[in-house]
């Protein structure tokens, strides 16, 4: 699979489980929604004190596979490099994030205010290799 094809399932599948790596180098796994930049970056807000935010910051190799809903019926994972994007820079990002899973916001003051209050960042991922390329 290229890194397209699973573009296109991302846009239908957006719930995932992404993985980033310890200290020990053992996998830690969040369950996560995922959106596309318009640059076809991964992005995923967190928080700051979040555990795979500081993973990623401190190991930018992470893993993220997407289901579909039923659970069954085929998963695409994506392999790439994260990139912690705090506030204030975040802001814009969120508002997008935000936008491409759910529309418009009723109250766009209210939500960048819950964002400072919960001291949101966005992970993005450059995604740099996709499958499953091959089926047992």
């Amino acid at each position: 699979m290229d890194i397209d094809e699973a573009r296109e399932f991302i846009k239908d599948n957006p719930r995932c489980v992404l993985a980033t790596r310890r200290r020990d180098g053992a996998p830690q796994m969040s369950p996560v929604v995922s959106a596309l930049d318009g640059d076809g970056h991964l992005l995923i807000s967190s928080r700051e004190t979040a555990i795979k935010t500081k993973n990623a910051r401190r190991d930018p190799r992470v893993s993220v596979c997407f289901l579909k809903s039923e659970f069954f019926g085929g998963f695409v994972q994506v392999d790439g490099s994260a990139e912690i994007v705090s506030l204030p820079d975040a802001m814009e990002i969120l508002i997008d994030y935000y936008r491409r899973l759910s529309g418009e916001h009723p109250n766009w003051d209210d939500y960048r205010e819950s964002m400072e209050r919960e001291k949101r960042c966005v992970i993005r991922v450059t995604i740099e290799r996709a499958g499953p390329n091959v089926s047992g």
